[in-house]
């Protein structure tokens, strides 16, 4: 699954009739509308995905493999990390990296804009597209097959921003060592995958044997799964849990940093 690129230019007109940091932000809000791909991969797909996953009767009735919850509850946690990691891992990445490759991060220097506003810009487009698609996540579930909303709400809002916060930081890694969209297209598949299977696309973590549980709890999103589960559940999330992704996130964010080149 990839998404293509975006590396049209920000309006120039509109940095000289809006303060700068804002007009960029409504010219990436633009550019993403304008994606319908991006948008149905990122916002569509993980509540597309939950829907059909519900509409089997099967999936509908509880399991004992999963202390008592129906497949459809297990899988909106899952759907809720989806839409995230296919912004941080996937669409980002191309973004950024084309932007690079294409100049527009150099032209930009000489605008009174600097590069680190389009790349706040870009990151917290993509953000509120993955919020988004938590959101429908959460509702498909709720509507259509009566999934209890998340017991300790709190929690699980803490968990989700992390969860948003941990995805971004993996996707400034891949668009730091990528130098051309091609290459952060290869990087991101390469990610991408075990990351979905971290999060329990293919098997629930309630379904995993505890030796695997326990290790993907090490990862940024299986830790974020079983985080956004004892939420639901009406638990506090555990804090070894919400510490991982909080790690994941510093390591990843200071690794960026410091790889990352405007051209």
């Amino acid at each position: 699954m990839t998404t293509a690129p975006n590396t049209a230019a920000p309006n120039t007109a509109a940095l000289r009739t809006a303060a700068p940091r804002t007009a960029v932000l409504r010219t990436e809000a633009r550019l993403l509308a304008r994606e319908p791909g991006s948008l149905f991969w990122i916002v569509c797909f993980p509540p597309l995905l939950l829907a059909i996953l519900g509409a089997v009767p099967a999936f509908r009735d509880t399991q004992d493999g999963l202390d008592g919850l129906r497949v459809v509850d297990a899988y909106v946690p899952v759907a809720v990390l989806t839409g995230m990691i296919v912004a941080g891992v996937q669409a980002m990445p191309a973004g950024l990296t084309g932007y690079r490759e294409h100049g527009i991060l150099r032209r930009m220097s000489t605008t009174p804009v600097r590069p680190s506003a389009l790349l706040s810009a870009h990151m917290l487009v993509h953000a509120l597209a993955a919020v988004l698609s938590a959101l429908l996540a959460l509702a498909v579930g709720r509507l259509a097959y009566d999934v209890r909303l998340p017991e300790q709400p709190y929690g699980y809002l803490l968990a989700l921003v992390l969860a948003v916060l941990v995805a971004l930081a993996l996707g400034s890694v891949i668009s730091a060592v990528s130098r051309t969209v091609k290459i952060a297209g290869a990087v991101g598949t390469a990610v991408f995958f075990p990351m979905l299977f971290c999060a329990g696309v293919w098997i629930p973590v309630q379904a995993m044997p505890a030796l695997m549980a326990d290790i993907v709890g090490y990862t940024p999103f299986g830790a974020a799964a079983q985080a956004l589960n004892a939420a639901a559940a009406g638990d506090w999330p555990g804090w070894s849990h919400l510490g991982v992704m909080a790690a994941w996130t510093v390591v990843l964010s200071v690794a960026a940093a410091r790889w990352f080149r405007w051209e």
